[in-house]
């Protein structure tokens, strides 16, 4: 397992990588996708391309399916 310190102890239930990670480092990364994904969205229009959107929504769907759950109770 991953080397934890005391105050970090891992519930039962979550992975300790996250833990060991940091939250705050796993949520920033997340938040990275999502300003991509809607980058992408935005920007078809000018650009003209559909398969944008569709890369868009791919990277969106990513975001939406790497947010911990314990982000809401934050």
């Amino acid at each position: 397992q991953a080397d934890i310190s005391q105050d970090e102890k891992v519930k039962p239930g979550s992975y300790p990588a996250v833990v060991c990670c940091c939250r705050k480092k796993c949520l920033l990364f997340n938040d990275v996708i999502l300003i991509i994904a809607t980058l992408h969205t935005g920007l078809s229009r000018t650009a003209k391309s559909f398969e944008m959107i569709l890369v868009g929504r791919f990277l969106e769907g990513i975001g939406a399916g790497r947010t911990p759950h314990y982000s809401l109770s934050m």
